[in-house]
């Protein structure tokens, strides 16, 4: 007669910076470690492995980790203390570029990996256990990660990210996507239609595509041919059960002709488009290496609103690039006011090590920057409250995510992808249902069901405006 013992489980903790596509790499990352007995943990204290997935697009974002580094490391000699040991690693984009660096300033840092190479980890850390230094992983492998990650999946719920292309070739001057990604690649289309079907299975009503270039993809189709987005987004709509589908973050270069139809043809395809800009001015756009002219976004905008009229859009500004002025600047706040936008991304510029804006001449001062920026954000933020205002009244569905922020209130997201809230029963999450608009607060919405015996009361909820 033998008796077996369960295996204790190891903690793991991942804290995320950054961009869409670092939430769904640290899923995958846990989805790697869950088959060696890595279980979520809540905190990093007390957790067998900690990882840290880094962006290199926000500012300070070196400094950031470093400071977290140096609690971290009280953490494992603590860990240490206690009989027990930490793997600390650091992954994404930060640790692509910077990886000797941080080795350097950190040697207590276990594990450096590049976005690339996180279907590694298992060795990685069998080689920790093992290894009187760093183990560092930032080439860019010949083989594709995806062919190496595990089918079986956490489920992420009724909203759910996919990764269908990574890397950059457009080389914009401010940017290290393309440095710290690699070359543009796009998954083949079995691949993505497959974990599609799945994150359905596991409740996703919503699923939207990742991509650095999303629009750029032109992944392997059954037939041995390339296909672009908007075929994809075809044969994704015809997955029983998916709901809606949304795809970030988009190059105005790559939007073409079917990708536009798609948003005509597809009522599973959301009526929101995240589609960066930078600047107004075409002096600048040449600056930046962005490869179209304003006149050029003006003209994508009206085609796509012309083919789905209840679109709302969204962008990425950048203020104060070497080089601009302030006519340069001025003609960025004629395209906003042009355009109309239900939401937007603005940043002052700051010099990524590595990248042709950091040298060059005629650097903006910082106090330019910061009023350029200001006045920027303002209009934007009026676009948005007027935008959420124009919702009040409407009805449209609602698609409902999980519990809201206070006793009896469920939450869900518009088509718009504003959140939206009311007072219902829990029944009402992964499901999608008609709702009127009440009341329009900075960053959401609130309402009642349309439908139903029992009317819902609104709860209004104020809310603070984003930093």
């Amino acid at each position: 007669m033998t008796s077996t013992t369960a295996t204790p489980r190891k903690r793991l903790f991942i804290r995320t910076w950054g961009c869409q596509m670092n939430v769904y790499d640290s899923a995958r990352m846990a989805d790697v470690l869950a088959p060696i007995g890595y279980a979520p943990a809540e905190t990093p204290e007390g957790a067998d492995m900690v990882i840290l997935n880094t962006c290199h697009i926000r500012e300070k974002a070196t400094e950031k980790l470093f400071s977290e580094l140096g609690r971290l490391r009280e953490a494992k000699q603590a860990r240490r203390a206690e009989g027990g040991e930490m793997v600390l690693a650091v992954a994404g984009c930060v640790a692509q570029a910077e990886g000797a660096e941080i080795t350097a300033r950190a040697p207590w840092v276990d594990i450096v990996l590049g976005p690339q190479t996180y279907h590694k980890l298992p060795e990685m850390v069998a080689r920790a256990s093992r290894a009187a230094g760093a183990v560092i992983e930032t080439d860019f492998p010949a083989e594709d990660k995806f062919d190496h990650l595990p089918d079986a999946a956490a489920p992420q719920g009724v909203t759910a990210f996919l990764t269908v292309q990574e890397g950059c070739d457009k080389f914009c001057s401010f940017c290290v996507v393309p440095y710290t990604r690699g070359a543009e690649f796009s998954r083949p289309v079995a691949g993505v239609l497959a974990e599609a079907r799945r994150l359905v299975a596991a409740g996703a009503r919503e699923v939207t595509l990742l991509g650095q270039n999303v629009n750029a993809y032109h992944g392997e189709g059954p037939e041995g041919r390339s296909w672009g987005l908007g075929r994809l987004l075809r044969a994704l709509a015809e997955i029983p059960g998916l709901a809606r589908l949304r795809y970030t973050t988009s190059h105005p270069r790559d939007v073409d002709d079917d990708l536009i139809a798609a948003h005509r043809d597809l009522p599973q395809l959301m009526p929101f488009l995240h589609l960066p800009v930078q600047s107004g001015s075409d002096r600048v756009l040449q600056a930046m290496n962005r490869g179209h002219t304003a006149a050029d976004f003006l003209r994508i905008v009206d085609r796509l609103r012309e083919a789905r009229p209840d679109l709302a859009l969204s962008s990425d500004f950048i203020a104060g690039h070497p080089g601009e002025t302030a006519a340069d600047f001025e003609q960025t706040m004629d395209l906003v006011r042009r355009v109309g936008f239900a939401q937007a991304f603005s940043f002052k510029y700051s010099a990524r090590p590595g990248t042709p804006a950091a040298g060059a001449p005629f650097q903006v001062a910082e106090a330019d920057k910061d009023a350029r920026l200001q006045a920027l954000q303002a209009l934007l933020r009026e676009q948005q409250d007027a935008f959420n205002r124009s919702r009040v009244g409407m009805t449209f569905p609602v698609l409902f995510t999980g519990p809201g922020r206070h006793p009896g209130q469920v939450a869900g997201r518009s088509p718009w992808l504003q959140p939206v809230h009311l007072t219902g029963p829990l029944s009402l999450i992964g499901t999608e249902a008609p709702v009127t608009v009440l009341a329009a607060h900075p960053n959401s919405l609130s309402g009642l069901l349309a439908a139903g015996d029992a009317p819902y009361d609104v709860q209004p909820e104020e809310e603070p405006a984003p930093a």
